[in-house]
């Protein structure tokens, strides 16, 4: 008997599994290319890439690292998104518990009066008299078609999909702090730049008043020093507007109210590892949030297809109850007070309007969308993976460019003062030299922050940003393909 018993069982396992309706998930296939456009470099299988590093990794700087670890635990999309993850978890555990057995009890007591005119009810012939009972239902649907388990699978899908969602959350928190941070500092330095352009155009305007005064210059030479002056005055309080704003925006993400923000290494002191490989597009699909949130998005999608079509087929539920039940508390116990029923329920939709085929052919369209968004997600992600490389390696050419601007007209400035001061040239030359050498300080800062600035967005297009910490799944996904 033992034997017979260890036989069914899998056998009984294997014909409810058989009986699963609805299709099964398989990842839409997507011709993904050989090497990301723009890239330069040679992908090797097994190399790491810039997406691989942790934001620890990436960012050297001290003071942006703890910003990072604050906004991690503070910010309030993260924390959002942690909830989202627990709602979710419980939706699967309700899910789960619906392929198992439910047990109630129930205790009871009543008065019961009958109407004289009536027929007697209770057994004694008595018109009233009280009534106790206690006792246990028991019911089990018998999942042959696969209803339950086909929502225990989606509903795991949308629980990991609300994880994925987290780990793009936490990615785009990190870059966008990174990119708020190097933009501050860029911002930093242009106040450095003009505050002491200011005190060299000072310097230049009490050295052409001085020579007003002795008749080598004139009133006029002497306006355009204080145009110079003007103009590297307006450009502090405006720079400053910005700095202040762009501190709020950083506290905001820190989930903090706006307040002053915590420097680290400068502008040109930034060191990100530029020379990490792209690395192979194939992995990429396994590498950012958005495309694995999207594909177990997809997962659910496909499962609720086969839960919706299995509400076209009879349902079959075992039930039993049984109890006590007496007139007289104290033979409640009795074995003669006993009661039980078992049967077996078996419901079959015979007329609703269409309401259950037309609901197979709106999940089935959900799941069709569900694809749609899945492709268009990962050709989404290849766009930005060549535009960040593109623009990395464009913007660091400008940026080399500007630096040899910057020192041609370092050098111009010094030559035009010495050429003024020594009487070969007019002041209208100094005047031109110092407004484009200030031009291309600014310009060579901006240039910097948005070098900076491509590269963090080739680490997020990449996926990078996110820490990958211990797995938040159940672990008995059941029958739910990963995909992976």
């Amino acid at each position: 008997m033992t034997g017979t018993r260890r036989f069914l069982g899998p056998l009984c396992a294997l014909l409810l599994a058989s009986c699963r309706v609805g299709p099964n998930y398989a990842r839409p296939e997507y011709a993904t290319p050989e090497q990301y456009r723009g890239d330069t470099e040679p992908a090797a299988p097994d190399a790491k890439t810039m997406g691989d590093l942790a934001w620890f990794e990436m960012f050297e700087d001290d003071a942006l690292r703890e910003l990072i670890r604050i906004a991690v635990a503070e910010n309030y999309d993260v924390r959002l998104a942690t909830e989202r993850i627990a709602e979710a978890r419980a939706l699967w555990e309700i899910a789960r518990g619906a392929e198992l057995p439910v047990v109630d009890g129930a205790a009871s007591t009543s008065y019961t009066g009958i109407s004289r005119n009536g027929i007697p009810a209770l057994p004694t012939g008595d018109r009233d008299g009280m009534q106790y009972a206690f006792g246990g239902a028991f019911s089990w649907e018998l999942d042959f078609w696969g209803r339950l388990d086909r929502a225990t699978e989606a509903a795991l899908a949308e629980l990991l999909a609300s994880e994925e969602n987290q780990r793009l959350v936490l990615q785009v928190l990190v870059t966008d702090l990174a990119t708020a941070y190097f933009q501050l500092r860029e911002l930093d330095l242009e106040l450095e730049i003009a505050r002491a352009t200011l005190a060299s155009r000072k310097k230049s305007l009490e050295l052409v008043s001085l020579r007003n005064q002795e008749g080598v210059s004139n009133l006029v030479e002497v306006r355009q020093a204080e145009v110079l002056v003007t103009t590297a005055q307006q450009q502090i309080p405006e720079t400053e507007r910005q700095i202040e704003q762009t501190e709020n925006l950083i506290s905001v993400l820190l989930g903090k109210d706006p307040g002053p923000v915590a420097r680290g290494r400068s502008l040109v002191e930034q060191d990100l590892p530029a020379a990490v490989p792209a690395g192979l597009p194939s992995a990429l699909l396994d590498r950012r949030p958005d495309i694995r949130s999207a594909e177990q998005s997809l997962i659910a999608a496909n499962a609720r297809i086969g839960e919706a079509k299995a509400l076209l087929y009879p349902r079959i539920a075992l039930t039993a109850t049984g109890g006590f039940a007496s007139e007289d508390l104290g033979d409640l116990l009795d074995g003669s007070s006993g009661f039980w029923d078992v049967g077996v329920a078996l419901t079959q939709p015979i007329f609703n309007g269409g309401r259950l085929r037309a609901n197979v052919r709106a999940t089935e369209s959900r799941q069709r969308q569900a694809v749609i968004l899945y492709l268009q997600t990962i050709q989404r992600a290849f766009q930005e993976v060549a535009d960040a490389l593109v623009g990395y390696r464009k913007l660091k050419e400008f940026r080399d460019q500007q630096e040899i601007l910057t020192k041609t007209l370092a050098d111009q400035q010094r030559l035009s003062n010495m050429r003024y001061r020594g009487g070969v040239t007019a002041y209208l030359e100094v005047l031109d030299t110092d407004r484009q050498f200030f031009d291309a300080q600014l310009g060579l800062a901006q240039a910097q922050r948005n070098e900076l600035l491509a590269l963090v967005a080739l680490y997020r297009a990449l996926g990078g940003g996110w820490v990958d910490t211990a797995p938040q799944a159940p672990p008995d996904s059941g029958s739910v393909v990963q995909g992976n």
